[in-house]
């Protein structure tokens, strides 16, 4: 029983390293060459599991083996753009000026269901709203709507308003994120006196955010309502 443990234990690390390797990738963003890899790293895997005779580097030699290849792969695909196309395949246009192209959907092999499916998990119900849609080499469809249906911005309403970047967590379950607090200029003495002022624990914080600006937002961990302010 140890050993199948131990067995588990160090093939689960290797696979965590592989599709580490392979990048961060969800599931449904993942490019044709990247999913076989995935599904056939997963199956091999499964091999020295189910059957405690095979020795543990005859799983090990292959994963190493394909996430090697899937690496040189990509490196070829972000160097050479004719093979990045064979083997990624490149975006299809399947609705424009607010057309839909019927060939291109048979070349895809997406069917009208497809097609609405995709729109609405874009919040798209009606598609005489697209004047764009774009299929992507993960399967994924990118839409924009058409002008005068889109969603207006601050510049089109001739609303002023400051770019800054969105906040960052300083503490998480009471422990201070040093990388995050460096990025922002804030010390750890400046944490302290935050807290401080508000008369809280440093753990007994769940979340604390700041932004650029010292905007202050801290949710405690037992359930208090969270705390917002500004400093200087």
């Amino acid at each position: 029983m140890s050993v199948i443990l131990i067995r588990s234990l160090i093939l689960y690390i290797l696979v965590i390293f592989a599709v580490r390797l392979m990048g961060k990738r969800q599931l449904g963003e993942l490019q044709p060459s990247e999913l076989v890899i995935t599904i056939l790293v997963s199956n091999i895997a499964t091999l020295p599991l189910e059957d405690s005779g095979i020795p543990l580097i005859v799983g090990i030699t292959p994963i190493l083996s394909l996430v090697c290849f899937e690496v040189i792969v990509s490196w070829i695909n972000l160097r050479y753009i004719r093979i990045r196309k064979i083997i990624s395949g490149s975006p299809k246009i399947i609705i424009s000026n607010g057309k839909v192209d019927p060939n291109v959907l048979r070349q895809l092999r997406f069917s009208v269901d497809d097609l609405m499916t995709a729109l609405r998990g874009k919040d798209i119900f009606d598609i005489s709203e697209v004047q764009f849609a774009v299929v992507e080499t993960t399967g994924q469809v990118s839409v924009m709507k058409k002008q005068p249906l889109d969603i207006p911005s601050r510049e089109d309403l001739k609303i002023n308003a400051e770019t800054v970047n969105p906040p960052k967590i300083i503490i998480s379950d009471g422990e201070i994120i040093k990388a995050a607090a460096d990025s922002l200029n804030i010390t750890e003495k400046q944490i302290e006196k935050i807290l401080s002022d508000i008369n809280i624990n440093k753990s007994n914080v769940f979340i604390m955010t700041a932004d650029e600006n010292m905007n202050i937002y801290i949710v405690p961990e037992n359930g208090k309502p969270p705390l917002s302010k500004k400093y200087n």
